[in-house]
C-alpha cells in the first residue's frame, strides 16, 4: 500500500516521503495514529506543499544552529579547580558543567549535545565539540587552571 508520512517514523522514513508498506502495517499502526495518510491523487497534490513546508523548517533550523554555533564560538569557559602536583584534578569538569555554563550565557542545550568522550581530569586547554545539528557543530574553548 502506498502511504505518504505524516510525521518522521523511525526506521521507516521522514515526514512527506511517499513510502510503499505492508497493507496491514498501514491500516493496523501508521493510519489509525496519524502517521500517515493514503496515497490518493488529492493527497499527492498536498505533498508537493510538504515538502515546501519541510524545506523551510529545515533552512530554518540551520540559520538558528548557525547562530547558536557562532554564539557559542564567541565565549570561552574557565574552571579553575583544586589540583594535585602533577596536574590531575581532585574533581573533574564533565558535559554537565559545560551545559551549565552555556545556560548561564543564555545558551539552552541538551547534555547529550555536548560530544565530551569523558570528563576532563587534568589542567590545561581543551576544544569542546558541540553538537547543534547533523552538519553543524560548535567548538567550546575550555581552560582548567589550578585554584
Amino acid at each position: 500500500m502506498k502511504i505518504i508520512l505524516m510525521t518522521d517514523v523511525p526506521a521507516l522514513g521522514r515526514r512527506g516521503e511517499l513510502k510503499d508498506v505492508a497493507t496491514g502495517y498501514a491500516r493496523n499502526y501508521l493510519l489509525p495514529r496519524k502517521f500517515a495518510v493514503p496515497a490518493t491523487a488529492a493527497n499527492l497534490q498536498n505533498l508537493e506543499h510538504l515538502k515546501r513546508q519541510r524545506e523551510r523548517e529545515e533552512d530554518n533550523a540551520l540559520r538558528n544552529a548557525q547562530a547558536t554555533a557562532a554564539q557559542i564560538e564567541g565565549l570561552t569557559f574557565a574552571v579553575t579547580a583544586r589540583a594535585s602536583e602533577d596536574g590531575r584534578l581532585y574533581g573533574s569538569v564533565s558535559a554537565q558543567d559545560v551545559v551549565d555554563f552555556l545556560e548561564r550565557h543564555g545558551v539552552p542545550l541538551e547534555r547529550r549535545r555536548v560530544l565530551l568522550e569523558e570528563p576532563i581530569k587534568a589542567l590545561g586547554e581543551y576544544r569542546v565539540p558541540i553538537r547543534l545539528q547533523a552538519d553543524v557543530t560548535a567548538v567550546l574553548p575550555l581552560t582548567v587552571t589550578r585554584e
